[in-house]
């Protein structure tokens, strides 16, 4: 009798020892038709960059700088802006083709990209999508004046509406 019960113990030890071989076997594979969870999705695809209207090259310079809360304050501003071409704002060209500006509340200038839109508005802010939270929007540009606003609240609130009037070259 003691053979047979040693028998089946090394019987069932063995079946055992097979059985969790063969589902740590299992759970280390991925079948598809014996997987409970779904397959994960694919990301979408970043959607390609769009070039701004306005070229880097055309607002890379020495600019005056004021801002206003209330549209209409911007005429004054503007008047402001170049009273401040004494101490002109330089926006700077970037190593690889952008423009080098403060983001809000930044005391290093870092380089930025002008970055267009399906809508048409064009944007300054550094690689991302358009319309991103550190970018401002460019509101107007003539070639000779450009109004800019944050697009994150606080920032707007804080900085309102900058108005940058192109400097004269130096003599």
């Amino acid at each position: 009798m003691i053979s047979s019960r040693s028998a089946r113990t090394v019987a069932n030890l063995a079946i055992a020892s097979a059985l969790s071989i063969l589902l740590a076997a299992c759970s280390s594979m991925s079948l598809p038709s014996l997987s409970s969870s779904p397959p994960p999705e694919a990301e979408p695809a970043a959607a390609p960059e769009m070039p701004a209207t306005i070229r880097s090259d055309e607002i890379v310079g020495r600019w005056g700088l004021a801002s206003f809360q209330n549209p209409n304050d911007r005429t004054r501003t503007e008047a402001a802006a170049r009273g401040q071409c004494k101490q002109p704002y330089v926006i700077g060209a970037g190593a690889s083709g952008g423009v080098v500006m403060h983001l809000a509340d930044q005391a290093t200038p870092q380089e930025l990209r002008l970055k267009g839109s399906p809508s048409g508005k064009n944007y300054i802010g550094p690689p991302g999508p358009a319309g991103g939270d550190q970018d401002r929007e460019i509101v107007s540009f003539d070639g000779r004046v450009m109004v800019t606003r944050f697009i994150e609240k606080d920032a707007a609130v804080r900085y309102g509406n900058m108005v940058y009037v192109r400097c004269a070259p130096r003599a």
